[in-house]
């Protein structure tokens, strides 16, 4: 059994209201110093199977097809035993 862990973030340039409206809830909680807030999406699967290379190889597919918006989003994959 593997675990993986895909985090999704919007690409540069892409805006992101959300990120904005936190950005300006921190700073009105007293937070200064804070800038530049981006929020994205964090997946965390069990994987059956050993085979690192296939379960990569799944999960980018599950990411193309499903899990990110890949004309907005970019993907990051992290494998575990």
């Amino acid at each position: 059994m593997m675990k993986a862990r895909v985090t999704v973030t919007l690409k540069n340039g892409v805006l992101d209201p959300q990120g904005q409206a936190i950005e300006g809830s921190l700073k009105s909680l007293g937070f200064s110093g804070v800038g530049a807030v981006r929020q994205g999406k964090v997946f965390d699967l069990a994987l059956e199977g050993s085979d690192e290379a296939a379960a990569r190889a799944a999960l980018t597919n599950m990411c193309e097809k499903l899990l990110a918006n890949t004309v907005i989003e970019n993907y990051a994959i992290e494998i575990s035993n």
